[in-house]
């Protein structure tokens, strides 16, 4: 179903299949909203839950939403996309919520024109227990290969998707292949602002599939770089279960060490590494 609307500033697509709750709760916190001038894209794998009942109940605020068979997570994303009109989109998937009601009256005098504006997620187990991830405001190379930003904190600009939407070939890691390339490869703009966006659900599939995770991440590398470089990288893989490598990852991604240590603690590193190499 789809609703003629102007042009927003913000479009929000949230995917779902079988997660009547999580479905609930993601759209009880964007319509909850203060800042009520977005479009709101609801993307339905054809659920056999009260899912559809829960989306029919509030679809006059919807912009556009379906219930159909896709053909996985990224499928959807990009039925998403296609429909999407606004200048940034948000995936905030069934599960995942804003953290507070006030979140998009502050993001939005922030998106002033990068290609991505993130923001600090919340993360929840299984338990409801919640930490926070605060992400460094300058992503380099080496970043960005170990971790990622977070997906349902990132606010990306729609022209990004433009000539290449999220790659259907992956079950969990095309949003990572996505910053990495747009980020290190096209080096598009980016900036990070302090403030929590959102709470991400960690019983998702790419949280509890770490093997797969590691597999496709593999194959990405390999698309993306050349041999030399991914076997240089599968060094550093062998070399972050060390019992140092979480203390450096730690102390790296710190504003203070970003602005005072940076060169100091990564000559002791390179010291290490040759040491273990011997």
């Amino acid at each position: 179903m789809e609703r003629a609307d102007k042009i927003s500033k913000l479009s929000i697509i949230t995917i779902n299949y079988n997660n009547e709750s999580g479905l609930k709760q993601t759209i009880c916190s964007v319509l909850g909203q203060t800042y009520q001038e977005y479009e709101y894209i609801i993307i339905d794998g054809g659920s056999s839950d009260e899912s559809k009942q829960h989306i029919l109940a509030c679809q006059n605020r919807l912009s556009y939403w379906c219930s159909e068979k896709d053909k996985g997570i990224y499928n959807a994303m990009n039925k998403g996309i296609l429909k999407a009109t606004g200048e940034y989109l948000l995936f905030l998937n069934s599960g995942d919520y804003l953290h507070d009601k006030n979140v998009l009256k502050k993001v939005i005098p922030n998106l002033s024109g990068e290609d991505i504006v993130y923001g600090d997620l919340f993360l929840q187990n299984e338990y409801g227990d919640v930490s926070i991830r605060i992400y460094p405001d300058k992503l380099g190379l080496h970043y960005m290969l170990e971790d990622t930003i977070g997906h349902p904190a990132s606010f990306i600009k729609r022209e990004l998707f433009m000539y290449s939407l999220y790659s259907e070939h992956f079950k969990i890691v095309s949003d990572w292949e996505f910053f990495l390339r747009k980020i290190i490869k096209c080096q598009v703009s980016y900036k990070h602002i302090s403030l929590p966006i959102s709470v991400f659900n960690m019983a998702g599939v790419s949280s509890q599939n770490l093997e797969l995770r590691k597999k496709e991440r593999e194959i990405v590398l390999r698309n993306e770089f050349s041999t030399l470089v991914c076997d240089e990288l599968k060094q550093l893989y062998l070399l972050r279960d060390q019992p140092l490598f979480s203390l450096y990852h730690r102390i790296i991604v710190s504003k203070r060490f970003q602005k005072r240590i940076r060169v100091l603690i990564s000559a002791l590193w390179k010291l290490y590494c040759l040491f273990r190499k011997r």
